[in-house]
């Protein structure tokens, strides 16, 4: 029908035209210009918000789409005003605010997409009986609270995408009413319980449940229910009981992942053999014992799979049915008892990308082998018992390459990197290694070396080479480099600089002598810096602080020869150290390699802090964690007062210092500290009483310091023992066994009375020679010294005139 006028047009479709217009300019435009518009669609068109009061003249609209534009604001109430309201789509808008719950119940809404908005926030209401709602997309914003059990009403709903919210509480059992359901993908919630029934739904393609808190057993799944099913994702949660056989009956199943539950019992891989179409099969990290008989397999019949993951599944051999995988793209056999050599014909599988063998007990390959698979992209063999020369990959697709935790004991091959033109990563750690760092493999993104002895003879090429010629070029594109724990000396190379994505830098337990690195000033991304046990040396602060390291959140400086006072303005510039109040307390991230692809990465940085006085190993670095560790050098001053704005600080040790003054009150703002260690320094003064506000505070060392008074005993000071605050000799109370100074003066000397010669206090005396004594054999070694054997012989000799009052005379002779 010809449009005479703009006012009797109804639908206006201009998707992908760029108008690039802002609020106001656009919506009253259309409101003003056609006013019996029914069919909005805007996508893409750059548009952006506020969305104007003026659309609310609208009246007539039934499909509004503007998807892909910014709109970046809230959705106002009154889009539940349209009668004729059927779809709704403004996916991936960077809506904001909260979303108007009565929208989701006008009675004529079909189909709504709010997927893709992670500022917008929201819950879903009770929906109205008969509802017409057939598609709910939420994926990926910011909705919160219980799946409601009128969700059930919803007999039209076919599409239910609520992915990766924060949606919480059981799964309604009336679910079992949505009968015309073909896709449910809930993935990344806080669900708990039980499945419930889907037996009704007979069109049910595709369950993804994944990483939630679901509980109970394996849902029933009738064979007749789900001849239509596909997909089915339940991984990652805490689903227990054996997983049923009638899974084999699913003809059409394409992909199912059970992994990371707490399956039972045995499961014949054969029972698959007739599942043509199966691409994706994940069983890994359960309880189950993987079995197979290969005279049961008929190979022709036998899935071509594209993944394979059956990590920790107590298989103690290659599945023999892995030869006649020619379309395998992605294989996971780690975490198992698989002995002896790595067969072959794995190499020969020509589309192989993704290979995982790690932690296996396997002790033999043959490198060349490696080099006939131009395809592989990552490689892991961490933790077996390989040996002798490391395998090099000639794929040039390949991007990771973990060869650590075994017992290649050869030099690194200088043409390692030759060809890994794409590689990121590479992790040689816990090895024997011995040579020195190719030049052609120092691009990467990560690069470990930990514990591999590698670089025994690089003393010269480090600091000869490495500093004249530049290890690290100006396109270095490195984001972890781990050296620790080799045998590095001399100077460390200022071609470092040239790093500046450098997250993590690991050098310690070597020997590397080398001022403070402040040419790593401009080095924004650094978030973690071990220089522990080396021989740094001098002062730590650098000119010009202004913006070092706002992302740090580790630095161990411990066992170095560092000097002077602690800059006040460098610890001003370590923003992620300070409290953020908008940052919500659940954020666990962690620094790890990540690719881009969709393949699961299964390094992440570790290191060694050390933490409530002992040395534990983080093998999840989770930026939430966040620690200075000056241990152990010649730092002085007084402890600068700003260490009280770092309010994220977990853990503070300050000890064996020359540390001065007393101890800042302002570590009292330090609300996250759980251990805190002052100790062997020269501080004075009383124990701030401000400090009991730390209610996290579970380690506390201030002992052989200069303190005075009483200790503080509310909160958690009442629960730390004697050795937090020993050595201090005019400091008492309780946990101390003294009520005032006056217990810490020497004692006075025994006098020899005539009515007295036999009165000796047995009690007393033979507590203390057990001490002496005792106390002489566990020292012995250090009785060899002068200082101790003199301490020594005047503790006997105290003891013996208490005893034999008419020797004093004698000894002071």
């Amino acid at each position: 029908m010809l449009v005479r006028n703009l006012t009797e047009l109804t639908e206006l479709h201009l998707n992908e035209v760029q108008i690039s217009a802002q609020g106001r300019d656009w919506d009253q435009a259309i409101s003003s210009s056609l006013p019996n518009l029914r069919v909005l669609e805007l996508s893409n068109c750059g548009l952006s918000g506020p969305i104007h009061e003026s659309l609310a003249k609208l009246q007539s609209l039934s499909v509004v789409q503007l998807k892909w534009n910014n709109i970046a604001a809230p959705i106002p109430g009154f889009f539940a005003n349209f009668s004729n309201l059927t779809l709704l789509d403004l996916n991936q808008c960077n809506l904001q605010g909260i979303f108007p719950k009565e929208i989701f119940q006008l009675p004529t809404l079909q189909s709504i997409d709010l997927s893709g908005n992670p500022e917008l926030h929201g819950s879903l209401p009770e929906f109205p009986k008969n509802g017409s709602l057939q598609s709910l997309f939420l994926s990926g914003s910011n909705f919160s609270g219980s799946l409601p059990n009128s969700i059930g009403n919803l007999a039209m709903l076919s599409k239910l995408e609520i992915a990766w919210c924060n949606i919480t509480g059981p799964l309604p059992k009336s679910m079992a009413n949505l009968t015309e359901l073909v896709n449910l993908d809930m993935i990344g919630n806080n669900f708990q319980g039980s499945i419930p029934s889907f037996d009704r739904a007979k069109n049910l393609e595709s369950i993804d449940l994944s990483l939630n808190g679901l509980t109970g057993q394996f849902p029933e799944l009738s064979n007749d229910s789900f001849y239509s099913m596909r997909i089915l994702y339940l991984g990652s949660n805490n689903l227990e009981g054996p997983i049923p056989m009638s899974i084999f009956n699913f003809r059409g199943l394409q992909g199912l992942d059970l992994s990371s539950n707490n399956f039972s019992d045995s499961f014949p891989l054969d029972g698959f053999q007739h599942q043509k179409n199966l691409e994706n099969l994940v069983l890994s990290y359960n309880n189950i014992f993987l079995s197979y008989d290969a005279r049961n397999f008929s190979y022709p019949s036998f899935p071509q799979f594209l993944v394979l993951s059956l990590a920790s599944g107590i298989l103690r051999t290659f599945p023999s049915f892995l030869r006649n995988q020619s379309q395998l793209d992605t294989l996971d056999l780690s975490d198992n008892q698989i002995h002896g050599e790595v067969p072959n014909w794995i190499w020969k599988l020509k589309h192989l990308y993704s290979l995982n063998l790690s932690c296996n007990f396997l002790d033999t390959l043959k490198a060349s082998s490696i080099s006939n698979i131009t395809s592989l992209g990552l490689l892991d063999l961490h933790s077996n018992k390989f040996q002798g020369q490391i395998p090099t990959v000639s794929s040039p697709a390949a991007f990771y390459l973990d060869y650590s935790r075994n017992g290649f004991n050869s030099n690194i091959p200088t043409t390692i990197g030759d060809k890994l033109v794409e590689t990121a990563f590479i992790s040689l750690s816990s090895s024997n290694l011995h040579g020195f760092i190719p030049r052609s493999i120092c691009t990467l993104l990560f690069l470990s070396l930990w514990k591999s002895h590698v670089l025994k003879r690089v003393v010269q090429i480090l600091t000869n080479n490495l500093t004249k010629v530049g290890m690290f070029s100006k396109n270095c594109n490195l984001e972890t480099l781990d050296i620790s724990e080799n045998h590095i000396q001399g100077q460390f190379l200022k071609s470092l600089v040239n790093c500046t994505k450098l997250e993590v830098l690991n050098l310690g337990n070597n020997q590397i002598t080398y001022p403070f690195p402040c040419f790593l000033k401009n080095t924004s991304t650094l978030r973690v810096l071990i220089l522990r046990s080396n021989k740094f040396y001098g002062h730590i602060g650098c000119p010009e602080t202004s913006g070092t390291w706002p992302v740090l959140q580790i630095i161990d400086l411990a066992n170095n020869n560092f000097s002077g006072e602690i800059p006040a303005n460098a610890l001003m510039t370590w923003q992620a150290m300070m409290a953020k109040q908008d940052d919500p307390p659940s954020k666990l991230n962690h620094l790890q390699f990540q690719d881009v692809g969709d393949y699961r990465i299964y390094y992440q940085d570790t290191i060694t802090v050390i933490n409530k006085g002992i040395e534990i190993e983080l093998v999840k670095i989770l930026t939430v964690f966040t620690s200075i560790d000056f241990l152990c050098n010649k730092f002085d001053g007084s402890i600068p007062k700003e260490i009280g704005e770092l309010k994220s600080l977990y853990a503070l040790n300050l000890s064996n210092n020359a540390f001065i003054g007393a101890i800042p009150a302002s570590l009292s703002s330090l609300s996250q500290l759980e251990s805190l260690d002052l100790s062997k320094n020269n501080l004075s003064g009383q124990i701030p009483p401000q400090l009991t506000q730390l209610t996290f505070l579970s380690f506390l060392n201030l002992s052989y310091n200069q303190l005075v008074g009483r200790i503080p005993s509310s909160n958690q000071f009442s629960t730390f023992p004697e050795d937090s605050f020993e050595g201090n000799k005019d400091l008492f109370g309780p946990p101390l066994n003294k009520d005032d100074t006056s217990r810490f003066s020497p004692p006075t000397s025994y006098k020899f009375h005539p009515n007295q010669r036999d009165q000796v206090d047995w009690d007393l005396i033979s507590v203390e020679i057990g001490f002496i004594f005792g106390f002489g054999i566990v020292i012995g070694s250090p009785l060899f010294c002068k200082r101790w054997r003199k301490w020594y012989c005047r503790a006997i000799c105290n003891i013996l005139i208490k005893i034999f009052p008419q020797l004093e005379e004698r000894i002071s002779t």
